[in-house]
Order: structure tokens, then sequence, then C-alpha cells
């Protein structure tokens, strides 16, 4: 599985930065995602967001954009956005039993 991030996985304030809370998801459903700095920013257009990271988010998103968190699963399987991911990995827990709350 991978797990592509911006510039990494840290917090920010009182809240944590989308990244992380994804990650954070992945890791309490028992995965252990390979991370993958994209670098770049979500909202410039494609001729900004020229690093292989962010080539490799628009290819692989279900809608061409740019945006992170983005995950791979090993089975093909691709989710876009902190909501969605931090979902799947509630509803796909190692093992296929009830993630740990």
């Amino acid at each position: 599985m991978k797990l592509y991030v911006c510039y990494g996985k840290f917090p920010m304030g009182p809240h944590e930065h989308p990244c992380r809370t994804a990650w954070e998801a992945l890791r309490d459903a028992g995965y252990e995602p390979e991370v993958k700095l994209t670098y770049g920013l979500g909202i410039l257009p494609n001729a900004f967001n020229f690093t292989r990271g962010r080539r490799e988010v628009r290819r692989l998103s279900p809608n061409g954009t740019n945006w992170v968190p983005l995950m791979e699963a090993d089975d093909g399987t691709v989710v876009q956005g902190s909501k969605k991911i931090i979902a799947w990995a509630a509803e796909n827990p190692v093992g296929g039993g009830m993630a740990s709350q």
C-alpha cells in the first residue's frame, strides 16, 4: 500500500494535517503504508505541479487531480481525500475485523 502525501505527516497546531489523519487511520486499521512525498501544491495548475509525485497522483486519481492524500492499495484500489481514506480504513481493517477505536 502507498499513501501519497504533500510534504509529510505532521501535526498543524490544534488540528492535524489531512495527510497525517489519513496515515493515522491506515495505521490504526493495521496497515503500514509506504509514504510517498509528492511536494508541490494541489491547488496549483498542472503546469506548476510537475514533480514526479504530483504527476503520479494525477495519473492515479479517479478525476485526474493533484490533490493528496491519495491511497493506492496493493489490489489497485485508489482512494483520494483524507475523509474517504479514513472511511475506507475503518471498513477494511487488516484481518477483516473491526478496527480498534
